[in-house]
């Protein structure tokens, strides 16, 4: 079945968020104990998370609280 344009954009949204993740993770390498407990504290409270969106694809209406 091929994907539609929007499927594919989405997957590249995925792709772009994964390089940015690399990027913090070698960013980790130069925070101290303190500064990682900031940002593991302020990745924690981000909305929306990657669980939202795992959650809105698995839900018939993923319209919900996820902003």
């Amino acid at each position: 079945m091929p994907l539609s344009g929007e499927a594919i954009r989405l997957m590249n949204y995925i792709d772009d968020v994964s390089v940015t993740l690399r990027r913090i993770l070698t960013g980790v390498a130069t925070l101290d104990d303190a500064e990682r407990g900031l940002v593991s504290e302020h990745l924690a409270l981000a909305k929306p998370s990657a669980q939202n969106v795992l959650d809105a694809l698995a839900a018939k209406s993923p319209l919900k609280e996820t902003l």
